[in-house]
């Protein structure tokens, strides 16, 4: 295991630690609003805060991009793109989905490591750009289905600012819906993408995220075997952070309908 994995690895279990501690237990002072419908805890705080110090314990030049606000450019050109809680709402609610999202970038842009973290089930999905990814230290890879009636999906639901966009959201949906066996909306976008990787999930779309929300599951799965871009069908997703992404039989699917519905 090099450094940064190692690095990242046990970062996210102390976060982990940090969420199990705390779950079921909140105090409605400990949750706070940070826009309309988007909350923010005491836990993811309290998680970033000791993500990023043992990151920077690490590597001190790197930059930081972190969803409760740590950030940095760093002397190295690298940054580790960080959600301290993915799933904030369902930790929030005691609904036991909910993931720690680790990713570096490197000097030239690429995602050089991944990993996402389940701390209810323990279990722990790394990658290494070129090595491959893994489930607690097994080998993973995507689906192999090719029957439509079988494929399960994921997907994230809008929840706010999506009045220019929910029509071609819901043919999306719509569309998916028809053909495959069905839909699943778990909340947390890093376990969507893991589970893709894992080939428990067919594939994944959601419209609208962020670069801490994919960036470790869209290294796991491009090291599984899977593709992964944005709506419009571009590798780069950090240019249009709407994400495709699944086997090479499922994600021509999902892409030849996005571009269907977001006429791209």
């Amino acid at each position: 295991m090099n450094l940064e994995l190692q690095t990242a690895v046990k970062a996210a279990k102390a976060a982990g630690a940090i969420t199990l501690s705390r779950f079921g237990e909140l105090s409605h002072r400990e949750i706070v609003a940070k826009e309309y419908k988007d909350f923010v805890t005491e836990v993811d705080k309290q998680c970033e805060a000791t993500i990023t110090a043992t990151i920077t314990e690490s590597f001190p030049d790197d930059g930081l991009l972190c969803e409760e606000g740590t950030s940095g450019s760093g002397a190295s050109g690298r940054t580790w793109i960080v959600d301290p809680l993915d799933g904030t709402l369902n930790f929030i609610h005691s609904f036991p989905v909910f993931g720690i999202s680790i990713a570096m970038r490197d000097a030239s842009g690429e995602l050089a490591v991944g990993v996402v973290y389940q701390p209810v089930l323990d279990e722990l999905f790394t990658a290494v750009k070129g090595r491959g990814a893994f489930l607690n230290g097994k080998r993973i890879s995507v689906s192999t289905r090719e029957e439509m009636q079988s494929y399960l999906f994921a997907t994230g639901l809008p929840f706010r600012d999506y009045d220019h966009y929910m029509d071609g959201y819901i043919g999306l949906l719509r569309d998916v819906i028809k053909d495959s066996a069905g839909i699943r909306r778990a909340g947390s976008a890093s376990i969507d993408l893991a589970y893709t990787a894992a080939g428990r999930f067919d594939g994944f779309f959601e419209y609208r995220l962020f670069p801490w929300d994919f960036a470790a599951g869209v290294l796991l799965v491009r090291e599984a075997g899977g593709i992964v871009t944005g709506i419009a069908g571009s590798d780069d997703v950090f240019a249009h952070t709407s994400i495709l992404a699944g086997s090479p039989l499922t994600h021509p699917l999902l892409l030849e309908k996005a571009r269907r519905h977001f006429g791209a």
